[in-house]
């Protein structure tokens, strides 16, 4: 079995007096696609906050590659090799594509790694060489989240959040998306921990899965039997 990337244990996180995680726990093993699904209002995007930092957990630990990051600042975190694409992707939108993903690369220091991490960003999103000296706030929705995306991967992750990449966005780049996701997966190695609504299209991607209601871990289990599970199918599956 592979090692343990990323473990949360009985993590709690709150915003002011609503508490958002009760008690989550999860493992995401070395070059798996583990997907989260859930309602909205479930707890999925607080958790990848608490994650990379940005929310602070208040109980429980979060530990990646065996040792504790609970309660380390989120650069110290994206320094671990932890990178975030944030849901509704929070692009810079008066920077150019090419300074977008430069942004990205801040951790990076040697000038030929990024200079091949954009190569690569590239080679996966050919629309973003196509636009680089174009403002991001002028792309459509779905070269948006390619842009999150590649930022992110200009971090070099060994671990990627994926928050919501299908939001918004019309079916068609969905699907382009989606399997570029695979490729980063299965190409460069990169395990992903993926929070997304379409479960359907999630759990064909992913290994395997949770269920979050309200804060909790209600179903685990390998993706092709929360497929086939009634409850998943029922409430979100359509």
């Amino acid at each position: 079995m592979s090692a343990s990337v990323l473990v949360l244990e009985g993590v709690r996180a709150s915003y002011g007096a609503i508490e958002a995680l009760k008690g989550i726990t999860l493992e995401v093993r070395a070059g798996e696609i583990v997907t989260v699904i859930g309602a909205n209002g479930a707890g999925k995007t607080t958790m990848l906050m608490a994650v990379s930092g940005i929310v602070r957990a208040r109980a429980g630990r979060i530990l990646h590659e065996g040792e504790e990051i609970t309660r380390l600042a989120p650069d110290r975190i994206m320094q671990r090799g932890i990178c975030h694409s944030p849901e509704g992707r929070k692009i810079f939108p008066r920077m150019t594509v090419r300074e977008n993903l430069e942004m990205g690369a801040f951790r990076v220091r040697d000038k030929k790694s990024a200079a091949e991490s954009l190569q690569r960003v590239c080679a996966l999103f050919p629309r973003l060489e196509e636009r680089m000296g174009q403002q991001g706030g002028t792309l459509s929705g779905g070269e948006q989240q390619m842009l999150a995306i590649g930022r992110a991967l200009m971090g070099r992750p060994r671990l990627l959040l994926l928050d919501e990449p299908s939001l918004g966005i019309a079916p068609i780049l969905v699907q382009e998306i989606f399997r570029e996701i695979r490729r980063i997966n299965a190409e460069d190695g990169v395990t992903i921990l993926l929070v997304e609504q379409n479960a359907n299209m999630a759990l064909h991607l992913a290994s395997r899965g949770y269920v979050l209601e309200t804060g909790q871990v209600v179903l685990e289990d390998a993706s092709a039997s929360l497929l086939a599970n009634p409850q998943v199918k029922e409430a979100y599956l359509g």
